[in-house]
């Protein structure tokens, strides 16, 4: 009977460890990967594989989303198409995480424009469609600087810009399945901006989330060419061209951008 009741204990085991869904091993790993981390600090380099590994195995099936979805219809509007944001860790019982876990449902031609992550490590996972991804990093840890626009003769004076000059990291299409791509609070492409060439859906973590209190709220962005201004070429790294850089100047939110919430439907996740 002993021997019976081990082996009877054992496949319940099996067949609890069987129904874990992806979404919930994801949300798990999040625990353990963020537990110490916060604002600026970096999740180790084996919780940032973990996180990783999961993500990429990850497919629209795990977390409920489908291209046929009515998200994805484009209605006639001003401005930027309609984009809207799941949250499957951002309500009540999941407030107080040090991290978020959101999909982002972007209709053909929807953008999200350039903009930041501050003191973030953000994971970002396309589950399918093909998306463009703009992305720079910051040079130096320096603030903006105002500077006047080069102006041609027959021009009035030009008002000084505050700007801030930037890296190019990432420019390229991107099409599902593909690595699950990872950025840092100073490296890996900290501004990006997404422009969705099909529908696309992206799984995103983000540690720690936006906090407005705390002052690390979404900041925009307006792209300058780096030959925008009359400035030393001794800026750039060497053997660097200019195409590879731009000065960003900081903007208010885009007229026209809409990120709706809407409520997720995928598999359901049980905080332990």
């Amino acid at each position: 009977m002993g021997m019976e009741k081990v082996s009877g204990e054992r496949k319940k085991r099996r067949m609890r460890q069987k129904k874990i869904t992806a979404v919930q091993k994801l949300y798990d790993t999040c625990k353990e990967v963020f537990a110490n981390c916060g604002p600026g600090v970096v999740p180790s380099g084996e919780g940032i594989e973990r996180l990783k590994n999961i993500l990429t195995g990850m497919t629209e099936l795990d977390v409920g989303v489908r291209p046929n979805m009515p998200y994805f219809k484009i209605k006639e509007t001003e401005g930027f198409p309609k984009i809207t944001y799941l949250h499957l860790s951002e309500c009540d019982k999941f407030s107080h995480l040090p991290w978020q876990i959101g999909i982002f449902l972007l209709p053909p031609s929807g953008v999200l424009p350039l903009h930041n992550h501050p003191q973030m490590t953000v994971f970002s996972k396309l589950l399918f469609g093909t998306m463009h991804i703009k992305a720079y990093d910051w040079v130096d840890d320096g603030g903006s600087i105002s500077l006047a626009p080069k102006a041609d003769s027959s021009e009035a004076e030009v008002e000084p810009v505050n700007v801030r000059l930037a890296k190019l990291k990432v420019d390229s299409n991107f099409t599902a399945p593909c690595d699950t791509s990872i950025l840092y609070p100073n490296d890996g492409g900290n501004m990006h901006c997404f422009t969705a060439i099909t529908s696309c859906a992206v799984l995103d973590v983000l540690g720690p989330p936006y906090n407005d209190p705390d002052g690390r709220h979404c900041q925009y962005y307006r792209t300058h060419p780096f030959a925008s201004f009359s400035v030393d070429d001794k800026k750039l790294a060497d053997g660097e061209t200019s195409e590879n850089y731009a000065w960003l100047e900081e903007i208010e939110k885009p007229r026209g951008l809409a990120v709706i919430g809407a409520m997720y439907n995928g598999p359901k996740i049980v905080e332990k």
